[in-house]
C-alpha cells in the first residue's frame, strides 16, 4: 500500500526525526514540506526526497529563493493558506512539526485534507484542544499525539477503556540542573541551561525542559487530550529518560512505555514502520532497565511546578496566556536581560496578576480569541517591563 505524507515544519528537529524515519521507504510519498524561513535546507530536502511543493512563511525568503526554486523543479508557495491549493486528494499522514503556538492554524488548515494527523506541537492543543477536537470529529481525520510522553500513554492506552484508568505518571528528567541549588544556578549562563543531558532540542524548548515548564505543558496537554482530572495525573523525576509514561489501571496492573531518546521511535510507530526503525537506534537496554529510579518533585526544587495548581477546571485562556508570559520570559533570558531563576519567579508572579484573573473564567471560541488574547498579554506585559523584571 502506498501512503502519502506532509510534514509541516519540516526543518526544525521534529521534521528532521520523521524524514530520517522516512527514508529509503518508497512506499510512502512526501507531497508537501513546509518551514518558516529556512529556505535553504527545506530546498535540500525537497531534492533528496523528490518533493514537488513546499511553503515558505517568510515573504523575503520566498521572493529570493522563488526562481531558485523553479529551475529545480519545485513548486514554491508562500503562506500556510495555500495549503488547500496545494493538496487535490486526502493526505495518509500529516505531522505538525512547527514549534510554538504558531502551529495552531496550519492545524486546523490541513485538518480537511488529512486522514490522519500527527501533531508534535504541544502548544497548539493545550491553547486550542477543544476546537481542534470539533475540526477533527467534522472531518473524520485521526489524531496521534507523537510528543514522546503523550504517544506514551497514547500506547498504552489504546485498547483499554477510559474507566479503567486510575492514574497516569508522565516522567521528567530534570534537566540540566536536577542536583544543582538555587543559588548555583541564579546567574547560569544560557548555555549550561541549553545543554540537556537526554535530548538534543531547540534553545526554547531547551530552557523549559530546565525549568520544568515543559512538563507543566505536558501535564495540561495530558490533560486535555486523554480527558483526565489533577488526581488521575502526575509527575515523577527519572533522570534517565528511559521511561517515558506508566499507566496505573484498575485490577492492579501497571503498563509502563520505555524507548531511547530519539523521536523517530514515536514517529515510526506513529507510521507504523516501527520493524524498519534506522540502525542506530538502540532497541532496547539491560543496563537502563536493571537501575531505574524514580523520584517525586519537590516544589522547592521546581517552583514553576505550583503552577499546576493554579490550573482551571475547564478550557480558558489561562492556557494562552501562561504560554505568552513564559515565551517572553525564555526569550529575555536568552538575550540576557534577566537571569535564570527570574523566568520562573516572574511565571508565577504574572500568571497571578488580578489583570489577567478575570479571563480564566472565559473560554476561546476560535483561533482569532486566541490571536487576541496572545497580543493582549504582550501588550500588557510591555507595559509592565520595569515593574516585574527589575
Amino acid at each position: 500500500m502506498n501512503y502519502n505524507v506532509a510534514i509541516l515544519g519540516s526543518t526544525g528537529s521534529i521534521g528532521y526525526s520523521t524524514l530520517l524515519s522516512l527514508k529509503n521507504r518508497k512506499n510512502f510519498k512526501i507531497e508537501l514540506l513546509t518551514t518558516k524561513s529556512n529556505a535553504n535546507k527545506i530546498l535540500k530536502q525537497a531534492l533528496k526526497f523528490k518533493v514537488k511543493n513546499v511553503i515558505i512563511s517568510d515573504k523575503k525568503k520566498y521572493l529570493k529563493y522563488k526562481d531558485i526554486f523553479k529551475e529545480k523543479k519545485i513548486n514554491l508557495y508562500f503562506g500556510l493558506e495555500n495549503i488547500q491549493n496545494i493538496v487535490k486528494k486526502k493526505i495518509t499522514y500529516t505531522i505538525n512539526a512547527i514549534t510554538g503556538i504558531d502551529g495552531l492554524e496550519p492545524t486546523l488548515q490541513i485538518i480537511p485534507f488529512s486522514k490522519n494527523i500527527l501533531i508534535a506541537n504541544k502548544e497548539s492543543i493545550i491553547c486550542g484542544w477543544e476546537i481542534i477536537q470539533k475540526k477533527l470529529n467534522k472531518h473524520k481525520t485521526k489524531f496521534i499525539p507523537i510528543d514522546s510522553e503523550h504517544f506514551s500513554i497514547w500506547k498504552l492506552i489504546e485498547t483499554e477503556k477510559n474507566d479503567m484508568i486510575e492514574k497516569v505518571i508522565l516522567t521528567a528528567s530534570g534537566g540540566p540542573f536536577l542536583n544543582k541549588s538555587k543559588k548555583k544556578i541564579k546567574n547560569i549562563n544560557p548555555k549550561y541551561a541549553l545543554n540537556h543531558p537526554n535530548w538534543k532540542m531547540g534553545k526554547k524548548i531547551s530552557i523549559d525542559s530546565s525549568t520544568m515548564m515543559n512538563k507543566v505543558l505536558e501535564y495540561i496537554e495530558a490533560k486535555k487530550i486523554f480527558n483526565l482530572d489533577n488526581k488521575n495525573i502526575s509527575i515523577l523525576i527519572h533522570p534517565t529518560s528511559f521511561v517515558h509514561a506508566i499507566v496505573f489501571f484498575k485490577g492492579n496492573i501497571i503498563k509502563l512505555l520505555a524507548h531511547d531518546t530519539k523521536m523517530t521511535i514515536p514517529i515510526a510507530n506513529a507510521l507504523g514502520i516501527r520493524d524498519k526503525l534506522p540502525n542506530n537506534i538502540i532497541k532496547y537496554n539491560l543496563e537502563k532497565l536493571n537501575n531505574l529510579k524514580f523520584y517525586i518533585p519537590k516544589d522547592k526544587q521546581f517552583p514553576i511546578l505550583s503552577i499546576l495548581k493554579m490550573l482551571p477546571k475547564s478550557a480558558s485562556y489561562f492556557e494562552t496566556i501562561l504560554i505568552t508570559i513564559n515565551d517572553l520570559l525564555v526569550n529575555k533570558y536568552l538575550k540576557g536581560s534577566i537571569n535564570y531563576v527570574s523566568i520562573q519567579r516572574n511565571l508565577i508572579n504574572i500568571i497571578k496578576s488580578p489583570y489577567f484573573k478575570k479571563y480564566y473564567k472565559l473560554k476561546p471560541k476560535n483561533i482569532y480569541d486566541i490571536k487576541k488574547m496572545r497580543t493582549l498579554t504582550k501588550k500588557y506585559l510591555n507595559s509592565k517591563l520595569k515593574y516585574y523584571y527589575d
